[in-house]
């Protein structure tokens, strides 16, 4: 009951609102002083809360021979109702603010928390991009981002992405870092966004899940460096045979195969 009320509160509603409202959803027809003390609150602020419910269109009432009686707006119409209102809301907040906002180049390098905002921010990168995407995903951002991601590759956006889990993208280049190599070299939860070769989102779970974005030119050449190399590895891998690994020096191939593991083919690996 006390998330109905939070959550109701969340959407508008004061106190008393959410009280009244919750007690006629559980007995109605009530006259407001039964709802007063079904609800919980004074007499004298009963009377006032089902005035503005009804302005707000959360209950209906009607006049009987005694007093009036009050019933709630179902859920789903009221609930429908509401969110058709906030929809409009929002797309009026976009238009208003995007025409306030001014989106410049800058050296800074700005941090946040939170997965909601660095996915949602992520999932902004991605809808902006015009030309490249270069991303690193482990299975919960190939979840979260899937949508914007395939939408992107529609519009003919180039996407590289290194995925660190088990989960697939079947668009743009694709490289699979094996599960255990990414918990080990701490990549699991790591998430990295480079678009357009204009700012770079680099995110990870510390003690708590923590997002740095810039345009920094720097900063984000090294992001996109990264995913490039981390792509054009796993091609030379999957096309490197025995013979060739022959030729390298003994330490320089166990280095090599260390790098390699769980990347080149079985039979690669297997031959020596």
């Amino acid at each position: 009951m006390d998330n109905l009320l939070k959550d109701l509160g969340a959407l508008g509603f004061t106190e008393y609102e959410a009280k009244v409202y919750l007690a006629l959803l559980r007995e109605y027809p009530a006259t407001g002083y039964q709802l007063s003390k079904q609800a919980g609150i004074p007499r004298s602020g009963v009377y006032e809360t089902l005035g503005r419910l009804e302005v707000r269109g959360a209950v209906l009432r009607t006049e009987d021979t005694k007093a009036a009686l009050y019933r709630p707006m179902p859920p789903e119409a009221l609930l429908n109702r509401l969110t058709d209102e906030h929809q409009r809301r929002i797309e009026t907040l976009r238009q208003g603010l995007q025409a306030v906002y001014t989106a410049i180049d800058e050296n800074y390098l700005w941090s946040f928390t939170g997965e909601a905002s660095i996915l949602s921010y992520a999932e902004n990168m991605i809808a902006n991009a015009q030309h490249e995407a270069m991303l690193v995903l482990a299975d919960t951002h190939v979840r979260s981002l899937y949508n914007a991601v395939v939408e992107a590759d529609q519009r003919g956006v180039a996407i590289g992405a290194l995925l660190t889990g088990k989960e697939n993208l079947q668009i743009g280049q694709i490289a699979h870092h094996p599960p255990q190599e990414s918990e080990l070299h701490n990549l699991a939860n790591m998430l990295i966004v480079v678009v357009d070769e204009l700012e770079v989102l680099i995110a990870g779970m510390q003690s708590i899940y923590t997002a740095t974005v810039t345009t920094n030119t720097n900063m984000v050449q090294v992001g996109r460096q990264f995913v490039w190399m981390e792509l054009f590895a796993h091609r030379v891998f999957d096309r490197i045979g025995p013979e060739l690994l022959d030729r390298l020096d003994p330490a320089d191939r166990v280095v090599f195969e260390t790098v390699a593991r769980g990347i080149m083919p079985n039979n690669h690996q297997n031959q020596k």
